[in-house]
């Protein structure tokens, strides 16, 4: 961890509103679809209408006789002219010990097709509706081959096969503690507790669908403008992978992006073909997916189906806790497809409870839908979501209170730094104090006078209590800026992180003014740019607690080296020379010079700095969320009326950013939790493939939601004492939600639902209770 002067600011608690908001609300963005067209030719992608199939045959020719048509593609072109596969992390291995193994996802399907969306032919044409066209005259038989979709059916004999090297469909599996001693403590237990859980998958849904535009610059170098959190690996991918090219061939350029929630994080096959294009015919191409392309063609989230069962003393206590989970990673493995549910998810399952004695099986399954990625949490709201479903469960077996239950099993203070069951370490938190705080800012004591008002309306009623914990930073825990002050009199940072709705400029630029003492006003933040900076970029909500870190020593450097120069000019020592507000001024005179005339004085007019930002390890932002619900019984309609949050993000920059962050996971937890879900027919058609079927949260589906930030426990793996903010509202939302709706519902006896709790499941749900 870098070590800083403890006199340094950082710009940390200032509400400072949004600098991004004034451009991106008045129609001045930087999306890639306000890029002019400028003769660009436009490419459509064809895609599958089956889940799986051989492809027997592919007759283009009446669709390249029509018009505008400039070129057709198929995936045996690519395989003629070497074009490489997306490369997956190959890291574990199979239940029979051998690694893993898994389908090359190409840019275009050769040979068999594996899910319906994916990609069979891209056409090049003069307009977006001249290659449309030309697509629906290109002729492909299939012949068509059974599919399987649901992951739990997919591992048993006799299942349809998504990739012959992995006949059980498995591509890894992950175990965690000690089979022998759980199985013992369930033996001697007072209670036991297990529920079936789904954690259903979803599809992302950012503001700005996919899009990209590739073209040849005079060098003939490769530029290629794409919505991606990771410049710098989408480069690296695209450029050694796929078209085998070197890495500074490529320049990797992303503006504004309208929300990512992870989606955004690896190359896709629409990029590649695109850059493909664009260097055959050394034309500008462009791509925009529409909303459709984003459901069949883009990655989904989540997929976890789980049964997991805790052992319990008579006062609550947990003796053991048992998972058995599978993981759906569809027809492809994504980047970090099979890290999610056999890594991230482990690593918090626990929770903030002391549960040493623990044993997990995970297995990451393949099945013929569309693949499975990062979104918003990526894992850890899975597996929050179990753990806080059995304790709200456990408490109502056994009868106890839900708070008393939790609080007889959290980490204490004096425990920490704590290792969990997985070997994470904690650095810091204090859970009891924030379910305290959550209770009486929730005004937990009036809950019965609620409840009781909303039967007098004849309405169902519940309360749902969380508490989450999440990790945060990926594992790459070092960040490199450049930070450059110029003759004209403002201060430039070249960042790898990526923003796309987080408020990165905003918080960058009020650590560097905090800092450096430079107006706002004059700092520019320029990110998306491989030629200009080469980081990790922004997932795992590490961008200001990694990437903040690396702007915080950035400016340090500058302001050291600048010291030196000005002893230089001003004929003193180093030590001599202080800095304030931009002047670096000997002490105890009146002899200074400003931090931009010394940067008139450097080659191309500018002092600049190359700075690595480096953290310990992790993160662990937590926190309690209660919620109250209610529902008509006799449409099944539920509503969440009241939420309330204290949140751990340590020490926070911006405070009103990290609420906006928390505001918005929240929303896509009520979502996940009420409304949202993905649905394949047996043959693996896409049910839900617009928003017609696919239900997200409105404006009106989310209350107000009171949130309060607590930063008794700060940090200790960065400078900052900041925690990540991104995903907190995500991972805490769903299980605080559900929670919610089941204890309005355990007066009927409904012990257990899976989510999405939509109107017809709770109404079905109420009508089998009363007739039971």
């Amino acid at each position: 961890m870098n070590i800083l002067p403890g006199n340094l600011r950082f710009g940390a608690g200032q509400p400072v509103k949004r600098l991004e908001d004034q451009r991106l609300l008045t129609g001045k963005g930087q999306f890639i679809d306000d890029k002019p067209e400028e003769g660009a030719l436009w490419l459509h992608v064809l895609r599958s209408p089956h889940a799986h199939a051989k492809i027997v045959s592919v007759d283009t020719s009446a669709a390249a006789a029509m018009p505008g048509v400039a070129a057709i593609y198929t995936g045996a072109d690519l395989v003629k002219d070497d074009i490489g596969t997306i490369p997956t992390l190959s890291i574990f291995k199979r239940p029979d010990g051998k690694p893993m193994t898994v389908p090359p996802r190409r840019l275009l399907a050769h040979e068999i097709v594996r899910y319906a969306g994916e990609a069979v032919a891209a056409v090049v044409a003069s307009s977006r509706a001249d290659a449309q066209s030309a697509a629906e005259a290109i002729v492909v038989e299939y012949d068509v081959q059974p599919a399987v979709v649901d992951p739990v059916e997919a591992v048993k004999p006799g299942a349809p096969v998504v990739w012959p090297e992995a006949p059980d469909n498995i591509v890894g599996a992950m175990a965690y503690g000690d089979a022998a001693k759980v199985d013992e403590a369930f033996a001697r237990a007072a209670h036991t507790v297990e529920l079936d859980i789904v954690s259903q998958r979803l599809v992302p849904s950012a503001m700005e669908p996919r899009s990209t535009i590739a073209e040849i610059d005079k060098t003939g170098r490769l530029l290629l403008h794409v919505q991606s959190q990771t410049p710098a690996s989408t480069r690296d991918v695209l450029a050694e992978a796929v078209l085998k090219r070197p890495k500074d061939s490529v320049r990797v350029l992303v503006g504004d992006i309208g929300g990512g929630f992870g989606q955004k994080t690896n190359l896709y096959p629409e990029d590649g073909i695109v850059a493909y294009a664009a260097t055959k015919l050394n034309k500008k191409i462009r791509w925009r997916g529409d909303r459709t392309d984003e459901f069949v063609g883009g990655t989904h989230g989540r997929d976890l189906t789980s049964t997991a069962s805790f052992a319990l003393d008579e006062k609550g206590k947990v003796l053991a806790y048992r998972v058995k989970s599978i993981g759906c990673t569809g027809a492809y493995s994504s980047g970090a497809a099979n890290i999610i549910p056999l890594v991230l998810g482990p690593f918090v399952q626990t929770g903030v409870y002391d549960l040493p004695l623990v044993h997990f099986e995970v297995q990451s399954v393949m099945t013929h839908t569309a693949p499975v990625g990062a979104y918003r949490g990526a894992g850890r709201p899975e597996a929050v979501f179990i753990v806080e479903r059995l304790f709200d469960a456990a408490a109502r077996k056994i009868g106890v209170d839900p708070r008393a239950i939790r609080k007889a099993n959290y980490i204490k203070p004096a425990q920490l730094p704590y290792t969990n069951a997985a070997g994470q370490v904690y650095d810091s938190g204090a859970f009891a104090h924030m379910l305290d705080r959550a209770v009486k800012l929730a005004d937990w004591d009036g809950f019965a006078a609620r409840k009781k008002a909303a039967k007098k309306k004849g309405l169902l009623y519940g309360r749902g209590l969380t508490s989450y914990i999440e990790w945060t930073g990926g594992r790459a825990h070092t960040e490199k800026v450049s930070l450059h002050a110029t003759s004209q009199g403002r201060v430039v940072l070249h960042s790898g992180t990526m923003a796309m709705g987080q408020g990165l400029q905003t918080t960058y630029t009020q650590m560097i003014s905090d800092t450096l003492g430079v107006p706002m006003d004059k700092i520019d933040v320029v990110q998306g740019d491989t030629d200009l900076a080469m980081g990790f970029g922004s997932v795992g909500s590490r961008s200001l607690f990694v990437g903040g870190t690396a702007v915080a020593v950035s400016s340090n450097d500058l302001i050291q080296k600048a010291r030196e120069k000005a002893a230089n000019v001003l004929e003193t020592s180093v030590e001599d020379i202080e800095y304030q507000g931009g002047m670096l001024t000997v002490v105890g005179t009146d002899r200074r010079i400003s931090l931009f005339d010394l940067a008139e004085k450097e080659s191309g007019a500018k002092l600049s700095v190359d700075s690595e930002g480096e953290v310990d390890g992790p993160s662990w932002p937590n926190g309690t969320h209660i919620c109250e619900i209610e529902i008509d019984p006799e449409t099944g309609v539920s509503r969440v009326v009241r939420y309330t949050t204290v949140d751990d993000v340590g020490v926070a920059v911006n405070p009103m950013l990290v609420t906006g962050q928390i505001h918005g996971g929240v929303a896509q937890g009520i979502g996940q939790a009420l409304y949202e879900g993905v649905s394949y027919d047996a043959d693996g058609q896409l049910l839900t493939a617009s928003y017609q079927d696919y239900c997200i949260p409105r404006a009106d589906d989310v209350p107000p939601i009171v949130v309060t930030l607590d930063d008794s426990a700060p940090c200790r793996t960065n400078p900052l004492g900041a925690k990540g903010c991104g995903e907190s509202g995500a991972i805490g939302g769903p299980p605080c939600v559900t929670n919610g709706v089941m204890d309005a519902l355990a007066e009927l006896g409904v012990t257990q639902l899976n989510t999405p709790l939509t109107p017809q499941k709770i109404w079905q749900a109420i009508r089998d209770a009363k007739a039971g």
